[in-house]
């Protein structure tokens, strides 16, 4: 399965999970960690259609917003706006997408 494939299924699920989250962080946390899945989605399509130099920036932009990303979950966890199996779940599926998002910026070094 390709990186855009994995992100997007990861995505998928936390827009199911976002419907359920406490009405009193959907609006904040929950919203910035939607925008931050987008914006990962985003930067990885971009570089998939760049030059060389392009897609190494974009990919390494792409790497800081995950590892945002996942703080912010790790956050929503903590906060008990995601149960621990919810969170477990998303965390593993998103350490997969980096480690193939670090396989493609090491290619390219």
């Amino acid at each position: 399965m390709s990186l855009i494939q994995k992100l997007v299924q990861s995505y998928k699920l936390w827009h199911s999970l976002l419907a359920v989250f406490p009405k009193s962080s959907r609006y904040t946390l929950g919203a910035k960690i939607d925008s931050s899945f987008l914006e990962v989605i985003e930067l990885i399509i971009k570089a998939s259609y760049s030059d060389k130099v392009e897609k190494f920036i974009s990919l390494k932009s792409a790497s800081v917003k995950l590892d945002l990303l996942k703080f912010f979950l790790q956050i929503a966890w903590e906060i008990k706006c995601l149960d621990n199996k919810k969170y477990i779940l998303l965390s593993e599926r998103l350490n997969e997408v980096g480690k193939m998002l670090g396989g493609w910026i090491k290619v390219l070094k």
